[in-house]
């Protein structure tokens, strides 16, 4: 529970930079997005999943980054 806990908060840490440093290119980039088509923003939500999903599946069968 303690690594994923931390894991949570690595994430959390990496998802705020852009924000921090680049609010005003967050907001203009926020309203791009607003344009692009559901689908689209769907499919890439999915590709995202999958390939978090692989890499996940990598490190706990090959022992990748944990030794």
């Amino acid at each position: 529970m303690n690594f994923l806990l931390t894991l949570l908060g690595l994430i959390l840490v990496i998802e705020g930079i852009p924000y921090f440093v680049f609010p005003d290119k967050m907001k203009a980039f926020m309203r791009e997005l607003e344009k692009t088509p559901t689908n689209i923003l769907r499919w890439i939500g999915f590709i995202i999943m999958i390939l978090g999903l692989g890499i996940c599946y990598l490190t706990q069968r090959l022992g990748i980054f944990l030794g």
